[in-house]
Protein backbone atom coordinates (compact mmCIF):
# COMPACT_ATOMS: atom_id res chain seq x y z
CA UNK A 1 0.00 0.00 0.00
CA UNK A 2 2.31 3.18 -1.02
CA UNK A 3 -0.05 6.16 0.06
CA UNK A 4 0.00 7.25 3.53
CA UNK A 5 -2.12 6.33 5.88
CA UNK A 6 -3.77 8.37 8.78
CA UNK A 7 -4.17 7.09 12.83
CA UNK A 8 -6.30 10.23 14.22
CA UNK A 9 -5.42 9.46 18.22
CA UNK A 10 -2.60 8.28 20.51
CA UNK A 11 -4.06 5.96 22.65
CA UNK A 12 -4.27 2.77 22.76
CA UNK A 13 -6.36 2.26 20.57
CA UNK A 14 -5.05 4.16 17.64
CA UNK A 15 -1.46 3.50 18.31
CA UNK A 16 -2.04 -0.32 18.21
CA UNK A 17 -3.51 0.01 14.49
CA UNK A 18 -0.45 2.29 13.99
CA UNK A 19 1.53 -0.54 14.88
CA UNK A 20 0.01 -3.46 12.84
CA UNK A 21 -0.41 -1.14 9.55
CA UNK A 22 3.31 -0.02 10.28
CA UNK A 23 4.41 -3.72 10.59
CA UNK A 24 2.33 -4.55 7.13
CA UNK A 25 5.13 -2.14 5.23
CA UNK A 26 2.40 0.77 5.34
CA UNK A 27 3.30 4.43 6.12
CA UNK A 28 1.28 6.03 8.89
CA UNK A 29 1.22 9.01 10.32
CA UNK A 30 -0.88 9.92 13.97
CA UNK A 31 -2.09 13.04 14.35
CA UNK A 32 -2.80 13.55 18.70
CA UNK A 33 -4.36 16.61 20.15
CA UNK A 34 -2.49 16.88 23.02
CA UNK A 35 1.53 17.40 23.28
CA UNK A 36 2.28 13.86 24.82
CA UNK A 37 0.60 10.49 25.29
CA UNK A 38 -1.59 9.43 27.69
CA UNK A 39 -2.10 13.45 28.50
CA UNK A 40 -5.78 12.66 29.94
CA UNK A 41 -4.05 9.92 32.28
CA UNK A 42 -1.79 11.72 34.82
CA UNK A 43 -0.20 8.99 36.89
CA UNK A 44 -3.31 6.25 36.85
CA UNK A 45 -2.93 2.73 37.43
CA UNK A 46 -5.47 0.86 35.49
CA UNK A 47 -6.60 -2.68 34.44
CA UNK A 48 -5.65 -4.64 31.66
CA UNK A 49 -8.40 -7.21 32.18
CA UNK A 50 -8.17 -11.07 31.50
CA UNK A 51 -11.47 -12.25 31.52
CA UNK A 52 -13.62 -11.46 29.37
CA UNK A 53 -12.40 -13.06 26.30
CA UNK A 54 -10.36 -16.60 25.58
CA UNK A 55 -6.79 -16.61 26.08
CA UNK A 56 -4.05 -14.47 27.76
CA UNK A 57 -4.38 -11.13 26.77
CA UNK A 58 -0.75 -10.37 26.54
CA UNK A 59 -0.32 -13.82 24.68
CA UNK A 60 -3.01 -12.19 22.13
CA UNK A 61 -1.76 -8.84 21.69
CA UNK A 62 1.92 -10.95 20.94
CA UNK A 63 0.49 -12.54 18.30
CA UNK A 64 -1.10 -9.82 16.88
CA UNK A 65 2.87 -7.97 16.52
CA UNK A 66 2.21 -5.78 19.92
CA UNK A 67 5.68 -5.63 22.08
CA UNK A 68 4.12 -5.61 25.85
CA UNK A 69 7.19 -4.80 27.54
CA UNK A 70 5.69 -2.11 29.31
CA UNK A 71 5.38 -2.24 32.68
CA UNK A 72 2.80 -4.91 34.11
CA UNK A 73 1.79 -6.65 37.12
CA UNK A 74 -0.09 -10.06 36.61
CA UNK A 75 -2.29 -10.19 39.29
CA UNK A 76 -3.88 -13.82 40.27
CA UNK A 77 -5.37 -12.72 43.39
CA UNK A 78 -6.88 -9.81 44.91
CA UNK A 79 -9.75 -9.06 47.62
CA UNK A 80 -13.41 -7.84 46.94
CA UNK A 81 -15.54 -6.49 49.94
CA UNK A 82 -19.85 -6.21 49.95
CA UNK A 83 -21.57 -3.43 51.39
CA UNK A 84 -21.36 -5.13 54.78
CA UNK A 85 -17.43 -5.02 54.84
CA UNK A 86 -17.52 -8.39 54.29
CA UNK A 87 -13.81 -9.58 52.42
CA UNK A 88 -14.19 -12.08 49.27
CA UNK A 89 -10.90 -13.81 47.95
CA UNK A 90 -10.71 -13.35 44.11
CA UNK A 91 -8.47 -16.17 42.23
CA UNK A 92 -7.69 -17.66 39.27
CA UNK A 93 -5.41 -20.16 37.77
CA UNK A 94 -4.39 -17.40 34.87
CA UNK A 95 -3.45 -13.75 36.06
CA UNK A 96 -7.27 -12.16 36.83
CA UNK A 97 -5.92 -8.61 35.63
CA UNK A 98 -2.74 -6.89 34.89
CA UNK A 99 -1.84 -3.65 36.17
CA UNK A 100 -0.31 -1.28 34.33
CA UNK A 101 0.38 2.12 34.64
CA UNK A 102 -0.98 5.04 31.82
CA UNK A 103 0.55 8.44 31.38
CA UNK A 104 3.58 9.10 29.64
CA UNK A 105 6.21 8.49 31.65
CA UNK A 106 8.39 5.68 31.15
CA UNK A 107 7.16 2.34 31.36
CA UNK A 108 3.56 3.33 31.01
CA UNK A 109 1.34 0.90 28.54
CA UNK A 110 0.79 4.69 26.30
CA UNK A 111 5.05 5.42 26.38
CA UNK A 112 5.43 1.79 25.49
CA UNK A 113 3.32 1.62 22.34
CA UNK A 114 4.81 5.09 21.49
CA UNK A 115 8.25 3.91 21.09
CA UNK A 116 6.76 0.75 19.18
CA UNK A 117 5.21 2.66 16.77
CA UNK A 118 8.06 5.23 16.26
CA UNK A 119 10.56 2.30 15.92
CA UNK A 120 8.25 0.95 13.29
CA UNK A 121 8.74 4.50 11.62
CA UNK A 122 5.35 5.66 12.07
CA UNK A 123 5.54 9.44 12.32
CA UNK A 124 3.68 10.80 15.00
CA UNK A 125 2.42 14.87 15.35
CA UNK A 126 1.25 16.35 18.30
CA UNK A 127 -0.79 19.12 19.04
CA UNK A 128 -1.80 18.41 15.61
CA UNK A 129 -5.89 18.29 15.89
CA UNK A 130 -8.08 16.20 13.23
CA UNK A 131 -11.71 16.28 13.40
CA UNK A 132 -12.24 13.45 10.08
CA UNK A 133 -9.92 11.38 8.65
CA UNK A 134 -8.37 13.40 5.46
CA UNK A 135 -7.17 10.05 4.11
CA UNK A 136 -7.34 5.68 4.34
CA UNK A 137 -7.20 4.98 7.99
CA UNK A 138 -8.23 4.95 11.84
CA UNK A 139 -10.17 7.51 14.18
CA UNK A 140 -9.54 6.91 17.52
CA UNK A 141 -10.51 10.09 19.42
CA UNK A 142 -11.64 8.96 22.67
CA UNK A 143 -15.18 8.81 24.28
CA UNK A 144 -17.55 11.44 22.82
CA UNK A 145 -19.70 11.21 26.23
CA UNK A 146 -19.25 10.25 29.58
CA UNK A 147 -21.34 7.14 30.85
CA UNK A 148 -19.15 6.56 33.43
CA UNK A 149 -16.91 8.54 35.74
CA UNK A 150 -13.58 7.23 37.84
CA UNK A 151 -12.21 9.90 40.19
CA UNK A 152 -10.25 9.68 43.58
CA UNK A 153 -6.24 9.90 44.04
CA UNK A 154 -3.12 8.74 42.44
CA UNK A 155 -0.21 8.24 44.95
CA UNK A 156 3.16 6.93 46.42
CA UNK A 157 2.99 4.16 48.60
CA UNK A 158 4.36 1.00 50.75
CA UNK A 159 2.23 -1.45 50.24
CA UNK A 160 2.31 -4.14 48.43
CA UNK A 161 1.17 -4.84 44.87
CA UNK A 162 -2.13 -6.11 44.18
CA UNK A 163 -5.84 -5.09 43.55
CA UNK A 164 -8.66 -4.65 45.80
CA UNK A 165 -12.15 -4.14 44.95
CA UNK A 166 -15.42 -2.68 47.07
CA UNK A 167 -19.26 -3.19 45.88
CA UNK A 168 -21.20 -0.87 47.62
CA UNK A 169 -23.61 1.94 45.67
CA UNK A 170 -22.47 4.50 48.87
CA UNK A 171 -18.87 4.64 47.63
CA UNK A 172 -19.81 4.18 43.60
CA UNK A 173 -23.13 4.13 42.36
CA UNK A 174 -23.90 1.50 40.48
CA UNK A 175 -20.63 1.10 40.04
CA UNK A 176 -17.48 -0.45 42.37
CA UNK A 177 -14.51 1.60 44.19
CA UNK A 178 -10.96 0.14 43.52
CA UNK A 179 -7.37 0.19 44.84
CA UNK A 180 -4.06 -0.68 42.49
CA UNK A 181 -0.68 -0.62 43.47
CA UNK A 182 2.11 -1.17 41.24
CA UNK A 183 5.78 -0.78 42.31
CA UNK A 184 5.15 2.07 44.88
CA UNK A 185 2.92 3.97 43.52
CA UNK A 186 -0.90 3.72 43.71
CA UNK A 187 -4.62 4.93 42.33
CA UNK A 188 -7.66 4.16 44.51
CA UNK A 189 -10.97 5.25 42.78
CA UNK A 190 -14.62 5.17 42.72
CA UNK A 191 -15.48 4.17 39.29
CA UNK A 192 -19.59 5.50 39.64
CA UNK A 193 -22.27 5.11 36.77
CA UNK A 194 -24.28 7.71 38.96
CA UNK A 195 -24.84 10.92 40.34
CA UNK A 196 -21.60 12.21 38.97
CA UNK A 197 -21.57 15.60 40.61
CA UNK A 198 -20.73 13.74 43.66
CA UNK A 199 -17.79 12.08 42.81
CA UNK A 200 -14.97 13.52 45.29
CA UNK A 201 -17.01 12.85 48.21
CA UNK A 202 -17.12 9.43 46.75
CA UNK A 203 -13.94 9.09 45.85
CA UNK A 204 -13.10 10.19 49.68
CA UNK A 205 -15.68 7.70 50.74
CA UNK A 206 -13.55 5.26 49.28
CA UNK A 207 -10.37 6.46 50.64
CA UNK A 208 -11.66 5.71 54.12
CA UNK A 209 -13.14 2.65 53.47
CA UNK A 210 -10.15 0.93 52.13
CA UNK A 211 -7.86 2.65 55.08
CA UNK A 212 -10.16 0.76 57.31
CA UNK A 213 -10.18 -2.57 55.29
CA UNK A 214 -6.47 -2.82 53.92
CA UNK A 215 -5.19 -0.38 55.67
CA UNK A 216 -4.77 2.06 52.40
CA UNK A 217 -1.23 4.66 53.00
CA UNK A 218 -0.76 7.17 50.88
CA UNK A 219 2.05 9.91 50.30
CA UNK A 220 1.80 12.85 48.47
CA UNK A 221 -1.68 11.94 46.61
CA UNK A 222 -3.21 13.98 43.45
CA UNK A 223 -6.38 14.18 42.47
CA UNK A 224 -8.28 13.23 39.31
CA UNK A 225 -10.89 11.91 37.54
CA UNK A 226 -11.78 11.04 34.24
CA UNK A 227 -14.80 9.87 32.22
CA UNK A 228 -16.02 6.79 29.53
CA UNK A 229 -17.95 6.32 27.39
CA UNK A 230 -20.05 2.68 27.26
CA UNK A 231 -20.38 2.57 23.34
CA UNK A 232 -23.08 3.86 21.05
CA UNK A 233 -21.05 5.56 18.30
CA UNK A 234 -21.11 4.57 14.78
CA UNK A 235 -18.38 2.24 13.51
CA UNK A 236 -17.33 4.22 10.68
CA UNK A 237 -16.35 7.77 11.38
CA UNK A 238 -16.52 10.91 9.19
CA UNK A 239 -14.32 10.10 5.96
CA UNK A 240 -12.31 7.33 4.50
CA UNK A 241 -11.95 4.43 7.29
CA UNK A 242 -13.00 3.38 10.56
CA UNK A 243 -13.52 4.58 13.81
CA UNK A 244 -11.89 2.00 16.82
CA UNK A 245 -11.66 2.16 20.76
CA UNK A 246 -13.81 4.41 22.47
CA UNK A 247 -14.70 6.49 19.94
CA UNK A 248 -16.85 3.21 18.37
CA UNK A 249 -18.29 2.43 21.49
CA UNK A 250 -15.73 -0.11 22.56
CA UNK A 251 -16.13 -0.55 26.22
CA UNK A 252 -16.71 -2.61 29.03
CA UNK A 253 -20.58 -1.81 30.50
CA UNK A 254 -20.49 -3.83 33.49
CA UNK A 255 -16.87 -3.24 34.95
CA UNK A 256 -15.49 -0.32 33.04
CA UNK A 257 -12.39 -1.86 31.76
CA UNK A 258 -11.66 -0.96 28.11
CA UNK A 259 -8.09 -1.58 27.33
CA UNK A 260 -8.23 -5.28 25.73
CA UNK A 261 -11.46 -3.68 23.83
CA UNK A 262 -9.43 -0.65 22.56
CA UNK A 263 -6.26 -2.63 21.38
CA UNK A 264 -8.26 -5.03 20.13
CA UNK A 265 -10.35 -2.71 18.02
CA UNK A 266 -7.31 -0.90 16.62
CA UNK A 267 -6.10 -4.39 15.22
CA UNK A 268 -9.10 -5.46 13.69
CA UNK A 269 -9.47 -1.84 12.24
CA UNK A 270 -6.03 -2.15 11.14
CA UNK A 271 -6.72 -5.90 9.38
CA UNK A 272 -9.73 -4.26 7.57
CA UNK A 273 -7.57 -1.43 5.63
CA UNK A 274 -4.86 -3.76 4.94
CA UNK A 275 -7.16 -6.58 3.65
CA UNK A 276 -10.34 -4.94 2.42
CA UNK A 277 -12.29 -6.71 4.93
CA UNK A 278 -15.54 -6.19 6.82
CA UNK A 279 -14.60 -4.66 10.25
CA UNK A 280 -18.09 -4.37 11.66
CA UNK A 281 -18.42 -7.86 10.75
CA UNK A 282 -15.16 -8.73 12.75
CA UNK A 283 -16.08 -6.16 15.74
CA UNK A 284 -19.63 -8.20 15.91
CA UNK A 285 -17.57 -11.54 15.84
CA UNK A 286 -14.98 -10.82 17.94
CA UNK A 287 -16.07 -7.72 20.36
CA UNK A 288 -19.84 -7.54 20.45
CA UNK A 289 -20.97 -10.59 22.33
CA UNK A 290 -19.07 -10.31 25.50
CA UNK A 291 -19.97 -6.06 25.24
CA UNK A 292 -23.71 -7.27 24.95
CA UNK A 293 -23.39 -9.52 27.84
CA UNK A 294 -21.79 -7.04 29.61
CA UNK A 295 -24.96 -4.39 29.32
CA UNK A 296 -27.32 -7.44 29.78
CA UNK A 297 -25.34 -7.59 32.99
CA UNK A 298 -24.91 -3.86 33.82
CA UNK A 299 -29.19 -3.15 33.52
CA UNK A 300 -29.30 -5.94 36.42
CA UNK A 301 -26.60 -5.63 38.73
CA UNK A 302 -28.15 -1.77 38.93
CA UNK A 303 -31.66 -2.97 39.23
CA UNK A 304 -30.73 -5.41 42.19
CA UNK A 305 -28.01 -3.08 44.19
CA UNK A 306 -25.64 -4.25 47.06
CA UNK A 307 -27.47 -7.42 47.79
CA UNK A 308 -27.11 -8.08 43.91
CA UNK A 309 -23.59 -7.30 44.38
CA UNK A 310 -22.83 -9.57 47.11
CA UNK A 311 -24.52 -12.70 45.39
CA UNK A 312 -22.26 -11.99 42.96
CA UNK A 313 -19.33 -11.94 45.10
CA UNK A 314 -20.22 -15.53 46.95
CA UNK A 315 -21.46 -16.88 43.19
CA UNK A 316 -17.85 -16.23 41.84
CA UNK A 317 -16.60 -18.09 45.46
CA UNK A 318 -18.44 -20.93 44.72
CA UNK A 319 -17.05 -21.43 41.63
CA UNK A 320 -13.32 -21.28 42.88
CA UNK A 321 -12.27 -20.07 39.90
CA UNK A 322 -13.01 -16.29 39.35
CA UNK A 323 -11.43 -16.14 35.82
CA UNK A 324 -13.64 -19.03 34.87
CA UNK A 325 -16.57 -17.24 36.62
CA UNK A 326 -16.31 -13.80 34.94
CA UNK A 327 -15.64 -15.59 31.27
CA UNK A 328 -18.91 -17.34 32.03
CA UNK A 329 -20.83 -13.96 32.88
CA UNK A 330 -19.43 -12.14 29.76
CA UNK A 331 -21.00 -15.07 27.62
CA UNK A 332 -23.80 -14.07 25.98
CA UNK A 333 -26.96 -16.10 27.87
CA UNK A 334 -30.47 -16.21 26.36
CA UNK A 335 -31.47 -16.35 30.44
CA UNK A 336 -29.88 -13.13 31.52
CA UNK A 337 -31.51 -11.63 28.35
CA UNK A 338 -34.97 -13.18 29.35
CA UNK A 339 -34.52 -12.26 33.12
CA UNK A 340 -33.82 -8.35 32.06
CA UNK A 341 -36.50 -8.35 29.47
CA UNK A 342 -39.23 -9.34 32.02
CA UNK A 343 -38.10 -7.03 34.89
CA UNK A 344 -38.67 -4.35 31.96
CA UNK A 345 -34.76 -3.90 32.25
CA UNK A 346 -32.68 -2.22 29.16
CA UNK A 347 -29.12 -0.76 29.78
CA UNK A 348 -28.69 2.71 29.61
CA UNK A 349 -28.41 4.40 25.92
CA UNK A 350 -24.71 4.83 25.81
CA UNK A 351 -23.90 7.92 25.22
CA UNK A 352 -27.25 9.40 27.45
CA UNK A 353 -24.95 10.19 30.20
CA UNK A 354 -22.52 13.87 30.11
CA UNK A 355 -21.25 15.02 26.88
CA UNK A 356 -17.65 15.21 26.54
CA UNK A 357 -15.36 17.91 28.09
CA UNK A 358 -14.50 20.26 25.73
CA UNK A 359 -11.41 18.73 24.13
CA UNK A 360 -9.24 22.07 24.31
CA UNK A 361 -9.63 21.93 27.86
CA UNK A 362 -7.76 18.45 28.31
CA UNK A 363 -7.87 16.14 31.41
CA UNK A 364 -8.09 19.12 33.37
CA UNK A 365 -12.07 19.42 32.56
CA UNK A 366 -12.27 16.60 35.66
CA UNK A 367 -9.50 17.45 37.75
CA UNK A 368 -9.74 19.63 41.05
Amino acid sequence: MGETLEVVGAGPAGLTAAIALARAGCRVQVHEAQREVGHRFGADLQGLENWSAGGDVLESLRASGIDTRFEACACRRGLAFDAWDRAYELAGKAPLVYVVARGPRQGSLDRGLLEQALALGVEVRFGSRRHALAAPGVSATGPQATDAIAAGYHFETAMRDGFWIALDDALAPQGYAYLLVMHGRGTVKSCMFGDFARHRIYADRSVERFRRLVGLRMSNPSYHAGGAALGGAPLAPEGPGFAAGEEAGWQDALTGFGLRYAMCSGILAARALLEGSDYAAACRRELSPAREAACVNRALYARLGNRGYRMLLRAQGWRGDSSAFLRWLYRPSRTRQLLAALAGLRPAAPGSGLKRPDPRAGSGAWRS
